[in-house]
Order: structure tokens, then C-alpha cells, then sequence
């Protein structure tokens, strides 16, 4: 470590303060750096990672506390450190570079630009001497060769700039159940139907593939879909990917069971997994799904909380320089900590005295039986095994949290606040627990009251007391998605209202002219070598799947034919391709799913609409929005004002005639 620190001291992420003392003389993104590289016609080296990721940590270890590796960067490199989280839209550029290079990506994410920004070499992990080498020999060619160089950054840069290029298409006609048949029959052929999720290793969790599944299947009455997606949560839930003792997921499972989680734990997937167990405990009533959603929010509220009530990013999967190490167990720790009931609950838990894993004598804590299957062979009632369960998670969490804690990356982001706020609101719906709406409440009052632009748009990022970075697309559509949410949790307007003025500063600030979709970065943002566009769903939706969808809800809401139609033209130029790769386009399948079935408007008049309420959300209706009123100005509920509790079931601009109870109103939705 260097005694002196870099320019990185200054950064608000907490992935550049970890370089801060790194020999290697780093710049954050922007001004100082980039207009050295053109005055000094020197090459920059972009290097992306974040505070989570493992193998970033790594190849710090390895190359940039390595005096040696600093004094060939620093000779011939501008050297430029970028949290991805922070600047998706430069990762995202530089990402598409390395992938067009070398036919995959990931993080660390090194690319080697020419001073414009362009790049012309790159990858993502490097060992130490391959590391050397690669610096020495693009820093020669760009002394003696700068032609073939620059023939490079013309090749990939017009790759990049024309890579998913969507071009505006015919809508069909209508719609069909045979368009969604067509997505799902080859993806069915990828289905794991002995552990769940897909025929591959690492296994990711992929929530919305699974939102898809669960809707699919109860739209469609497809067995298959229902099965492989409840087979899928059952198995995550019961797996080592699960944190059994502090609830909350990891990022992925390293092998095809679920079983060796990569130990660091993303907010966006957490956020995400929260709506996904609430939706499938309402589709299928188990009890499993609702206990890991009152898991992960205890964890979500006790680890990752800001004081100011958002939401932090991550927790890294090391701590002490080992992955893992807070979250396993050896049996003598085991036994010790819970006593008398460690002999009980040593197979419940997976524990073994030779470790369930590689690290010899270590145990990551999993399930392999149901609570029901394993009382009955330990000779227990259910509920007393239960109990003691509950105890002996307390007693495990007591001990654990006197360890040394895996770094936490206390960054706030606007989009995947978004995605949690949508989550506990969702959940807050389905199991009426009103604490789940305060915490959503709370952070998105937040938002609105110190996370705006002066413009009215959405800063990205806020940290240690202060909002930056203009919001990118995610932001926004995140955003209002989470304030829909609210809106179907509580009634208030406001919600719908703040809603419909990013919708409206979205539609002027990112617009493409030459293409329905939407730009990642906004028009009055900062000029990178390419705007993109983000069209397939990965970990994450998609920015512009998740705004389609935003746009056709507001346009139901508020009756403006502009936003359904942009909508619907958004869905017509994807579509050609969902059917290519279902995975990767799940959202844009799901607003398929509403086009084919329609969306059930269901408009509650009359004072007292709670009892309803509680009953409607028993029923799964994945294609519904839900409305009430007393003195409102949505156009459905404007001419239904009433003492008595109706509800109306409206669908295609027309209403039912309105019936009292949900039984009769069910009966007009099937």
C-alpha cells in the first residue's frame, strides 16, 4: 500500500476509496483525466469493477498495489477507475467493446482507449506478468504503430455504435396465445427440472425469468412453467445461496444445486427476489415463500438501511481476505452455540464434521427437507421443531454479528431503490403489513425531496450526505415503477402524479428519433463515443421493457392514448426478437403476456374499501391494476363515486356494471 493516497481519496464510491491507496496514479472519470490523455496524446486505461466483486479484488491484490504493474501504468496510461454501478453508461460502452474483442465480458473490466475515448484492447481478469505485457505492448504499438491503432478504435467503435440497433416495426394485428407458445416451447427445452432454474452452472437467480414463469403459467394453465418455476423457489429458498440464519440472497450459486453461494449480496437482486416470494406465496400460498420474504425484509431493514431510510448497494462476499468466511460454520461452533438442540438440528441444517464444501471443516448452512418430512422422522411436532428453529437461527445470528463484518458498499442508487421500494410495497399489498409500507414510504419521499435535479429531473446517486450523477434511464424507470406500486398500496394520487412528470421528462430527455426506444443516457447528459440503448433483461430489466411497461399502466391511468401508443411500438420492435431468447427479453414477454390477456382495471368505489381489499389480494390476478377514490380525477373513477363499496371491473376502455363482492367481481376477470 501506498503512503500516500491518489486522486481516488476524493471519490464518493466506496469501490474507488479501496484504490485510494494504490501506487497506480488514479483518476476518477471526467474532466482532469480526459483531457490530460488528449494533451499528453496518451493512451487511457479504463478499469471498471465494483465494491462487491470478488475477482476486482483480486487483480488489485495482484497487479494494482504492485509497484512494479504502477510504474508501467502510470508511464504510459492515464489510468482510469470506474464503479459501474455508479456510471453504468460508460461500463456498458466498454463492456460491449470487450465482448465484440473477445466474445464475453464480465468484471474486472480493463479496456485500453485510444486519448478520444475510443477503445482498442481489452479483457477482464489479467494475472500479474500477462498484465505487464499487455500494457507494454498496446503502449508500443500506439508509439510506432498509432495508425493500425486507430484502425482498431474505427472497427470497434462502429461495432458498438451499431450493435442492437432496433428499427421501428409492424405491430401484429393481435396479439396471440401462439406468439407467447412460440417464446416458451425452445426456452422450456433449458429448464432444470431435477434442482430448478436452467441445465447450467452458475446458477443465477434471474427473478423476472421467474415473474414470467409464474404468470405464464397461470395465464396459460401451462404445467410445465408452473412446476419449474415453483421448483425453482422451493429449491433457492432451501439452498446455500439462501443466508439462513440473517435472510437475504447471494448473487449466484457456483455450482447446479443452489448449494456455494458467490457470498456477496446485491440490493437489486434482493429487491427483486422480495417481490418475486410475495407474487408466489399469493400464486401458491406457501408458507416457505412468505417466510423468506419477512426474512429478507428483517435482514434488508437491519444490514442495509440508511439512516435517511434508503437503501445501500451491496455487501462484499469477503471479509478477513476470505469469501465466505462470516456466513460458514465448522460443527464445533455449531454445537456450541446451539447446545442441547445442535444434535436435533445438525442434519436440518446440512452441518457435517468434514464441511459441506471445498474449505475443508466449514459448513454452509442449507435445507435439504421440508419442516413437515423432518419432524416426522426426528419424532417432533411440527411446531415444536419450528420453535426451535426460530431459537436456534437467533442464538447463530447473536454469534455471527461478532464478526468481522464483509465490507458494505453504503452507496444509495436511485434505480435499485426503485426495484426495492416496488418490492416492499408489493409485499405490503399481498400480506397486508403495513411496516413494509412504511419502509417503501419512507424511502421514496426521500427520493422525491432530495434526490431531484433542479430541472425536475433524478440524480442517480447519493451518499455521506449528498445527491450526484444525472439519472440514467434505469433511474427513471425504476423509479416509477416503485411510485406505481405505492400508488396500488395506498390510493394517494401524488404517487400517480410524480409518476406521470418523470414519465414526461423520460419521453423528452431520452428519446431516439430513429428508434421507439429509449436512450440509456439522457440528450443534456455528458457525450460518450456512444448513446445505447438497453433492451434485454439480464439480472436486471431491461431500462426500456421496465418503461414500456410504465408507460402503458400511466397511459391506462390517466387515458393518454401518446403513452400506450409508445408503449405498444416499443413491444412491436422487440418483439422478433423475444422468441430468439426468451431468457434475456422476460419483461418484454410479460408485457406480451398483458397485450394477450389485457389488463384488468379494477376501480373500488365507496368509503370503506379495505375488507375488499384483503380479500382481493388473497386471489392471484397477475394482470391487474387497482384503483380507488373518493373525489379523484382519473378518468375511471371519475363518474363512479359512491357511499357503498362497489367494484368495477374494466377492461379495452369499457366498464363492467359493478358488483359488490370479489366473488362476483372474479367472475367477470376469468
Amino acid at each position: 500500500m501506498n503512503a500516500e493516497p491518489n486522486r481516488l481519496i476524493k471519490a464518493s464510491s466506496p469501490y474507488l476509496l479501496q484504490h485510494a491507496y494504490n501506487p497506480v496514479q488514479w483518476f476518477e472519470w471526467g474532466e482532469e483525466a480526459l483531457q490530460k490523455a488528449k494533451d499528453e496524446n496518451k493512451l487511457i486505461l479504463v478499469s471498471i469493477g465494483y465494491s462487491a466483486c470478488h475477482w476486482c479484488h483480486v487483480m488489485e491484490r495482484e497487479c494494482f498495489e504492485v509497484h512494479e504493474v504502477a510504474e508501467v501504468m502510470n508511464k504510459h496510461y492515464v489510468c482510469i477507475k470506474v464503479d459501474r454501478e455508479e456510471r453504468p453508461d460508460i461500463d456498458q460502452i466498454y463492456m460491449l467493446a470487450i465482448q465484440l474483442m473477445t466474445g464475453s465480458g464480465g468484471w474486472p473490466l480493463n479496456c485500453i482507449c485510444l486519448p478520444d475515448q475510443r477503445p482498442i484492447y481489452g479483457g477482464t481478469y489479467f494475472k500479474k506478468e500477462d498484465w505487464i505485457n499487455v500494457l507494454l505492448s498496446v503502449a508500443d504499438m500506439w508509439t510506432n504503430d498509432p495508425d493500425k491503432a486507430r484502425q482498431y478504435a474505427d472497427r470497434l467503435t462502429d461495432g458498438i455504435r451499431n450493435a442492437e440497433k432496433i428499427i421501428p416495426n409492424v405491430k401484429p394485428e393481435q396479439y396471440t396465445k401462439t406468439h407467447l407458445t412460440e417464446i416458451i416451447e425452445p426456452w422450456k427445452r433449458y429448464f432444470d427440472m431435477g434442482e430448478g432454474g436452467y441445465n447450467r452452472a452458475p446458477k443465477f437467480p434471474l427473478p423476472n425469468n421467474w415473474q414470467f414463469m409464474l404468470r405464464y403459467s397461470h395465464l396459460m394453465e401451462d404445467d410445465a412453467t408452473h412446476v419449474s418455476a415453483l421448483l425453482t423457489l422451493e429449491k433457492m429458498a432451501m439452498g446455500g445461496i439462501y443466508d439462513h440464519v440473517g435472510g437475504g440472497f447471494a448473487r449466484y450459486s457456483v455450482d447446479g444445486d443452489w448449494h456455494v453461494p458467490h457470498f456477496e449480496k446485491m440490493l437489486y437482486d434482493n429487491g427483486q427476489l422480495i417481490s418475486l416470494y410475495a407474487e408466489a406465496h399469493q400464486y401458491s400460498k406457501s408458507a416457505l415463500f412468505k417466510e423468506i420474504v419477512d426474512e429478507t425484509v428483517v435482514w434488508l431493514e437491519r444490514e442495509m438501511t440508511a439512516p435517511e431510510g434508503l437503501f445501500y448497494s451491496a455487501l462484499d462476499a469477503d471479509s478477513e481476505g476470505v469469501e465466505g468466511k462470516f456466513y460458514v460454520w465448522d460443527k464445533a461452533e455449531f454445537d456450541q452455540v446451539l447446545g442441547k438442540d445442535a444434535a436435533l438440528l445438525t442434519d436440518y441444517f446440512h452441518v457435517s464434521e468434514e464441511g459441506n464444501w471445498e474449505e475443508e471443516q466449514t459448513n454452509i448452512l442449507l435445507r435439504k427437507f421440508s419442516e413437515e418430512d423432518y419432524a416426522e422422522v426426528k419424532g417432533i411436532s411440527v411446531v415444536e421443531l419450528l420453535e426451535k428453529i426460530r431459537q436456534a437461527k437467533a442464538k447463530l445470528l447473536a454469534v455471527r454479528s461478532k464478526r468481522v463484518r464483509p465490507g458494505l458498499d453504503d452507496k444509495c442508487l436511485t434505480a435499485w431503490n426503485g426495484i426495492t421500494i416496488k418490492g416492499l410495497a408489493e409485499s405490503a399489498q399481498i400480506m397486508g403489513n403495513t411496516h413494509y409500507y412504511d419502509l417503501a414510504k419512507k424511502a421514496a419521499d426521500f427520493i422525491l425531496n432530495s434526490l431531484k435535479m433542479k430541472d425536475g429531473g433524478l440524480f442517480r446517486n447519493f451518499k455521506s450526505g449528498k445527491a450526484s450523477i444525472p439519472g440514467f434511464l434505469d433511474d427513471y424507470a425504476f423509479m416509477i415503477e416503485a411510485l406505481l406500486a405505492l400508488y396500488e398500496t395506498d390510493f394517494d394520487e401524488r404517487w400517480l402524479r410524480e409518476a406521470k412528470t418523470f414519465a414526461d421528462y423520460v419521453l423528452e430527455n431520452f428519446e431516439d428519433k430513429d428508434s421507439p426506444m429509449l436512450f440509456y443516457t439522457a440528450a443534456n447528459g455528458e457525450r460518450l463515443i456512444a448513446r445505447k440503448h438497453e433492451l434485454m433483461d439480464n439480472v436486471i430489466p431491461a431500462s426500456n421493457s421496465v418503461m414500456a411497461q410504465n408507460l402503458n399502466k400511466l397511459g391506462l391511468l390517466f387515458d393518454e392514448d401518446r403513452y400506450v401508443d409508445k408503449a405498444a411500438a416499443m413491444l412491436a420492435a422487440v418483439h422478433p426478437q423475444i422468441k430468439t431468447y426468451g431468457s434475456a427479453y422476460s419483461n418484454w414477454a410479460i408485457q406480451l403476456l398483458n397485450e394477450v390477456f389485457g389488463i384488468n382495471e379494477i376501480a373500488l368505489t365507496g368509503a370503506d374499501v379495505d375488507p375488499v381489499r384483503k380479500v382481493l389480494n388473497q386471489h392471484y390476478i397477475p394482470n391487474k391494476m387497482t384503483l380507488h377514490g373518493t373525489n379523484s380525477a382519473l378518468p375511471l373513477l371519475k363518474d363512479k363515486q359512491s357511499i357503498e363499496t362497489k367494484i368495477y371491473i374494466c377492461r379495452n376502455k369499457v366498464c363492467q356494471l359493478p358488483v359488490t363482492t370479489v366473488e362476483e367481481a372474479l367472475k367477470l376477470i376469468n
